[in-house]
């Protein structure tokens, strides 16, 4: 097929736009959209350090790739990466992230579970069992995240969340009944560093080809502990309805923002925890994770 724009070879067949796209208007259109969400967000600012959470996957290598081409020209912004090794046998390994960090000529940061935690992730499922290692996983890395960007004087974590993120999110708390936790994810509070998510607004398969296009050297493994199979069939049921109605994800974006702004009243979340210092609403959620799975036994 021909591209839509200029008659050239399309790489890509845009479903909720119909049109056919080449390889240079493709990559111009995921860029274009990342841009106006950074823009949208006022995400760039003079004298930011921008941290990118690089995972090694399709998302976060072409995350990092976007923003160094992005800012290559700013000499008053610094992008680094920030990568930490689970421990999961045969799945990631830093290797990845040094890799493409090292492709794009980019400071990282390295560190580990078994530094911060005293353990792997591995070795947490075996004595936890492997039912609730997605929060396990989730807590301590981004528990992490934020304590290595605040000491690595980082002003904004960039995370590599695309719109199918975001839809199926949106999704999965409203069938859970918890409609509030949607707005209640992205408030900044004291100690939390800002998180941005310049592809937000992008559709996961087209970030995958971006990243085919510009980094290739990504890990296309799947992790071995994900088992929520709620999400699962969230996201089947999201893209088996988004193929008959292919703006689905665009109109639950939407309905993300809309519940921001209609929801005036929001908790105080300035609060930090005694112990460790991170913020925190209530009762240190980090704490007592880091604790259940550093103690002894099952």
């Amino acid at each position: 097929m021909q591209c839509s724009k200029c008659g050239r070879t399309a790489v890509f067949f845009q479903t909720y736009s119909g049109q056919h796209l080449c390889l240079h208007h493709f990559t111009a259109d995921v860029e274009a959209k990342a841009k106006h969400e950074i823009r949208r967000n006022h995400s760039l600012r003079s004298g930011d350090h921008i941290a990118v959470g690089l995972s090694g996957d399709a998302c976060s290598s072409a995350l990092l790739y976007f923003l160094k081409k992005l800012t290559s020209n700013r000499r008053d912004i610094r992008i680094s990466a920030i990568s930490i090794d689970e421990g999961i046998a045969g799945y990631r390994f830093l290797g990845d992230s040094e890799r493409i960090t090292e492709l794009l000529q980019t400071e990282c940061i390295a560190q580990s579970f078994q530094e911060n935690v005293g353990r792997t992730l591995d070795d947490i499922a075996e004595t936890k069992g492997k039912t609730r290692s997605c929060t396990y996983c989730r807590v301590i890395r981004n528990f992490l995240l934020n304590r290595i960007a605040r000491e690595n004087g980082v002003t904004k974590i960039a995370c590599g969340s695309t719109l199918d993120d975001a839809a199926g999110s949106v999704l999965n708390h409203i069938l859970q009944g918890i409609p509030e936790i949607v707005v209640g994810s992205d408030v900044s509070f004291r100690g939390k560093i800002p998180r941005i998510r310049p592809f937000i607004a992008v559709p996961k398969e087209e970030i995958a080809l971006y990243a085919d296009l510009h980094v290739k050297e990504y890990n296309r493994s799947h992790c071995p502990y994900t088992n929520n199979h709620f999400d699962e069939d969230v996201d089947a049921m999201l893209n088996e309805f988004t193929l008959h109605h292919p703006a689905t994800k665009y109109a639950l974006l939407s309905l993300k923002k809309n519940l921001a702004r209609a929801c005036v009243s929001l908790p105080d979340f300035s609060s930090s925890c005694e112990r460790c210092g991170e913020p925190v609403i209530g009762i240190c959620q980090n704490c007592r994770i880091i604790d259940e799975v550093t103690s002894h036994g099952a």
